[in-house]
């Protein structure tokens, strides 16, 4: 199994070389997962976004047949979120400012670097309740960095959500719990 842009030659690498169908005539479904891990392989920003599968099959005669498949995939870079909720505690009915950061992974540089000019989603949970809910949605400046404000209503734990797009991943941050008295 492989990745190609367009066309067979144009591969990201050979991610997979098992032999997961031996012995078989006929069909073979395989299932498989890649992983791409920059601090191991050499890999450019560019490389992230949309790409197609094929899978070459080599056969006992010493002949191969490369057959693409029709499936679309992406390869994302990771993201990440930083999370401030402020004062802690807060009087109830008075204003929490929240901060975050978003930034994601440079694979040139193997180092997080600013994002900036991103939709991102404040949440909520209120204590003793399982769920966040969206609170609001904002735009990162661009240099990435996320600043609101919200009434304290409830205690409970705010967290930024990033949904991802076609080269890079969704986030979650932590959580930062204000007491509200």
């Amino acid at each position: 199994m492989f990745l190609y842009r367009k066309n067979a030659d144009d591969q990201l690498w050979h991610a997979i070389g098992a032999n997961d169908c031996p012995n078989v005539i006929g069909t073979c479904d395989v299932v498989e997962t890649m992983y791409f891990d920059p601090s191991e392989w050499e890999m450019r920003n560019s490389e992230a976004g949309v790409w197609k599968v094929a899978g070459e099959a080599h056969f006992r005669d010493g002949t191969s047949d490369v057959d693409a498949t029709g499936v679309t995939v992406h390869v994302k870079r990771n993201s990440r979120l930083t999370v401030n909720a402020a004062p802690e505690p807060v009087a109830k009915g008075k204003t929490i400012t929240v901060t975050g950061k978003v930034t994601r992974a440079n694979w040139e540089t193997r180092k997080y670097t600013v994002y900036g000019d991103r939709h991102v989603a404040l949440q909520f949970k209120p204590s003793g309740t399982g769920s966040y809910t969206t609170v609001k949605k904002v735009y990162a400046n661009g240099s990435g960095a996320l600043t609101t404000t919200v009434k304290a209503s409830k205690t409970g734990t705010w967290r930024w959500a990033y949904y991802g797009n076609t080269t890079t991943g969704a986030s979650m941050s932590p959580g930062d719990h204000v007491v509200v008295k």
